[in-house]
């Protein structure tokens, strides 16, 4: 037995580029937004239906998948995890969209690095920790650590 495996190189199309974006290759990002005055650092994923307003940065090696909206002035620390299939039936939904969760993250928001976040929304002016895992939903403004994440105290 002798297969070859089919190796496809990252790529970068279909993308709306807003002014002033630095990109560091090798990235993958397709079918997505991204606004002025953004950086993008290696090994970052960006899937298509993904909204990443002006002046965020996305450090190396995070992952954002589909569904997913950061506003402007953002932060994502290296190795964040963006998670849109909750495993409603115990099982990833296999490519069934239906069963996929809708992201969204404020303005002036830093999230740490090796977060994971979860279908959720985030207020405006929020910190989320290193390796916090955010579960629900964070409507007041604040810092945020844990697993799941908590509120730790004000701005």
């Amino acid at each position: 037995m002798n297969n070859q495996p089919k190796i496809q190189e990252s790529q970068i199309f279909d993308v709306n580029f807003g002014i002033n974006v630095k990109l560091i290759k090798p990235l993958n990002i397709y079918g997505c937004t991204i606004g002025d005055n953004c950086f993008i650092g290696p090994f970052v994923e960006i899937q298509k239906n993904v909204f990443i307003g002006d002046n965020t940065k996305v450090q190396s090696h995070s992952f954002i998948c589909e569904l997913v909206t950061i506003g402007t002035d953002c932060f994502i620390g290296h190795s964040v995890m963006f998670v849109n299939d909750l495993f409603s039936n115990g099982s990833p939904a296999l490519g069934d969209k239906s069963k996929w969760k809708v992201t969204k993250i404020g303005n002036n928001v830093s999230i740490g690095s090796n977060a994971t976040i979860l279908p959720i929304e985030i207020c405006d002016n929020v910190v989320i920790g290193a390796g916090a895992v955010v579960t629900k939903s964070i409507t007041k403004s604040g810092v945020y650590a844990g697993n799941p994440a908590k509120f730790l105290r004000k701005i």
